[in-house]
């Protein structure tokens, strides 16, 4: 079946035009009946992700954690969490994905760990001014008796950034109190995470994915700097830099540049892609040929639907990306956003956090629009030039699940915004393998760790493999001929009528419509696929298509 992706998927640089698909661990396959994913159930649904056609795996968090923030807040990063399965389980997926052609790359949380980390023990029980609390962020508190907390700065879950324990100390957590982060100016943090580098490089790994890339060094100067509210809109930082107490300082980037040493000193190298949300100038700083390879497009995937919108962050993407000599990656989805199926099927400017506030009904969506535009969508990332991430499930079409009741919330957010945010759990929810059966084939129990809907099957493997106008079947036909053209990335915009973006990405040209009427074809006979029928030779609104190279 992957005879001819061999010569990519191992020379040294198949990430620069490939496609990545992410699986939340928990919620993509149970093998052992207890509502949570699992290793094993991964490595049993792999097949499904050969036949798609992508090139490479991206694992979520699967280490030893209490699962404060669905594995994001780590105990042990060089062990597997039981809910998950052992080693040897990790080890057999790996070899089973290998096998297959299929790279693995592994989520690597260097910001913070959680609170039942053996270091963090030891700082509680060490007490102020020792070597254990340096490993982390600890202060005196201001006011009278230090009860306030040490500086105004907000955790982005909500609440403070702050928490005291019980010698009068605080300690610092961007995310959840569970979370504490681990304090990079101090040596032992970096040599400690070399070693988890290369105990999974030694496994086999291919890459990783590093959680918060923009947020791991910190202006820690006494008295530390006020924000003024200015914590949770890292997007929006400066170009300059340097400017934010803990966001995207420029000392995070020696980090970088040591652990790129680290990856090339593999063979073949290994790769890392940045979760740095930072602004569109200071991201290419973050994939600089002595740093990472890649860095995550949150400008994209933020793009409101629109062709003016898209070809401006398609123009700055590329501009940023090859400035320092690599392509953009595109991503329309991932476990942190409601899920573009649902955002492209609500009215442009809906607040979603209100609307998940308010259970997905006001206002309604149109989940009709939603899934003509997210097919075009698929069309419109696979022909650009770069790497492509897929989200678990976006390949179904699934929609977000905006009605979860509020007892079955996990996300740590739910509680620390005093159940005001409902979080991020509606694009968590496990994947549909079948059409009926116990949890729609996710696993051997009816239930899961969150609650699948009702009709849930309808859009399941089992219900779209075959059936020429799925979703499914888009994106295996899309995949299959996206390899046709990797021997040429470059890019140039082509004529178009208002509301239409044209281009062509080497000898595959890409067509969209954004305007509420059918626009004609300029050659219909060159149609390759296209993300919906095109009738009277016409691109529909909202509907995308791919021809062969102009004038053949």
């Amino acid at each position: 079946m992957r005879d001819e992706r061999e010569d990519a998927v191992t020379d040294s640089t198949w990430w620069r035009d490939s496609v990545v698909y992410q699986v939340y661990v928990p919620s993509f396959a149970d093998s052992d009946g207890d509502g949570v994913g699992d290793l094993n159930g991964i490595a049993e649904r792999l097949d499904h992700l050969a036949g798609l056609g992508v090139d490479a795996v991206w694992l979520t968090p699967f280490y030893r954690s209490p699962w404060a923030d669905g594995g994001y807040d780590v105990a042990d990063y060089r062990d597997v969490d039981p809910r998950h399965g052992t080693l040897d389980d990790f080890r057999a997926l790996l070899a089973r994905a290998h096998g297959l052609g299929l790279k693995v790359i592994v989520d690597i949380v260097p910001n913070h760990c959680s609170d039942r980390h053996p270091w963090f023990a030891e700082a509680l029980a060490a007490g102020p001014g020792s070597a254990a609390r340096d490993r982390f962020v600890f202060r005196d508190g201001k006011g009278p008796d230090g009860a306030e907390p040490p500086s105004d700065w907000q955790s982005k879950f909500g609440g403070p950034a702050w928490t005291r324990v019980p010698d009068g100390q605080w300690y610092m957590h961007i995310f959840a109190a569970e979370q504490p982060d681990l304090n990079w100016e101090n040596p032992e943090v970096a040599a400690d995470f070399e070693r988890t580098l290369r105990f999974w490089l030694d496994l086999g790994v291919d890459g990783f994915r590093i959680d918060v890339a923009h947020g791991l060094r910190k202006d820690l100067a006494e008295p530390l700097r006020e924000t003024h509210g200015n914590d949770a809109a890292p997007l929006n930082s400066p170009p300059e830099g340097d400017n934010h107490p803990f966001w995207d300082r420029d000392e995070v980037h020696e980090i970088y540049r040591s652990w790129r040493k680290l990856t090339d000193s593999y063979r073949p190298p290994r790769i890392t892609v940045a979760e740095a949300g930072v602004s569109a100038p200071r991201l290419p700083l973050y994939t600089r040929p002595d740093e990472l390879h890649q860095a995550f497009n949150f400008f994209y995937l933020r793009c409101p639907w629109g062709a003016d919108d898209f070809r401006r962050v398609i123009d700055t993407s590329l501009a940023g990306a090859r400035s320092v000599g690599t392509l953009p990656t595109w991503v329309l989805s991932n476990h942190d956003v409601v899920r573009h199926t649902t955002r492209y099927a609500l009215p442009p400017g809906t607040d979603l956090v209100e609307w998940l506030a308010g259970d997905g009904r006001a206002p309604a969506p149109d989940p009709a629009l939603g899934r003509r535009r997210a097919r075009a969508a698929a069309l419109l990332t696979l022909a650009l030039p770069g790497t492509a991430y897929l989200y678990q499930g976006e390949e179904l079409g699934l929609p977000e699940v905006g009605d979860l009741p509020r007892e079955a919330l996990r996300d740590p957010m739910w509680e620390r915004t005093g159940h005001r945010q409902k979080g991020r759990d509606g694009c968590r929810v496990p994947l549909p393998w079948t059409r009926g059966g116990p949890s729609y084939g996710f696993g051997p129990a009816a239930a899961s760790w969150l609650p699948q809907p009702p009709g849930w099957g309808d859009l399941s493997v089992e219900a779209q493999r075959g059936r020429a106008d799925s979703f499914l079947e888009l994106y295996r036909a899309a995949l299959t001929l996206r390899r046709t053209f990797l021997d040429d990335d470059s890019f140039r915009w082509l004529p178009g009528a208002d509301g239409e973006l044209a281009f062509a990405k080497g000898r595959l040209e890409c067509r969209i419509n954004f305007t509420a009427e059918p626009l004609p074809l300029p050659h219909a006979g060159d149609v390759l696929l296209s993300s919906g029928p095109l009738p009277d030779a016409t691109l529909p609104p909202d509907t995308a298509v791919w021809l062969g190279e102009p004038g053949k």
